[in-house]
């Protein structure tokens, strides 16, 4: 028991070392509060298991695009730019608060997931961690992620080299209005909402200007 007032105490136990909640093999997204504002776009990535098949791929995409057309309209939130990697989706996104953020990536999620086993006759979890989100906050930083999502295939090399002036069919390249040489607007719909943002509708622009087809990301 400890003494007050004769100049000694009892020695105290050692406190035990809390135990959290063990991490799952191979995750690398920490449990952290995201970041959300308003005025900010979010760039988002997710990233899928070993076992699910390429996503470049015609049957694959397609099954994500209904997911992405699926969310449009719902939870206060836009996918306003997107590109369909090998093994990872990136999304540039616009939102209101966290808590629809995380309703309207669950959903697309979960949309996607469904879809995706269905054609690959399987059952599980697709996606690989929880999703990777960075809020983008000047026109410098929004005009690189652009040029990184809408040009990303020109980075991996199992694509092959592409043509200067040639666009990623996977993803929303074609609806997109910044580049310096605009292609023909498409004609079927598209699963992205026009950007409502000052920085992704018009800011990025002050970044440097206009996007040439061919620019790599850095």
């Amino acid at each position: 028991m400890e003494q007050l007032g004769f100049g000694f105490r009892t020695p105290r136990k050692p406190r035990k070392k809390k135990r959290g909640r063990p991490r799952k093999p191979g995750a690398g997204v920490p449990h952290l509060p995201r970041s959300v504002h308003a005025r900010y776009p979010l760039h988002v990535t997710f990233r899928v298991r070993r076992h699910v098949w390429q996503l470049r791929s015609r049957r694959c995409y397609s099954r994500i695009q209904e997911a992405f057309l699926r969310l449009l309209g719902r939870f206060e939130t836009r996918i306003a730019h997107f590109s369909v990697q090998h093994d990872h989706i990136h999304l540039l996104v616009e939102t209101q608060d966290r808590r629809e953020l995380a309703r309207a990536m669950q959903g697309f999620a979960i949309s996607a997931a469904k879809r995706l086993n269905k054609m690959m006759g399987r059952r599980g979890a697709v996606f690989a961690d929880r999703y990777h989100s960075r809020p983008l906050r000047t026109p410098t930083e929004v005009r690189a992620a652009l040029v990184y999502v809408l040009n990303n295939f020109r980075k991996h090399a199992r694509y092959g080299t592409p043509a200067p002036d040639a666009l990623d069919p996977f993803s929303s390249a074609f609806a997109f209005g910044g580049w310096r040489a605009p292609p023909p607007p498409p004609t079927d719909p598209h699963p992205t909402a026009a950007p409502a943002t000052w920085l992704l509708a018009t800011g990025w622009r002050r970044g440097g200007g206009p996007i040439a087809r061919d620019e790599v990301p850095g």
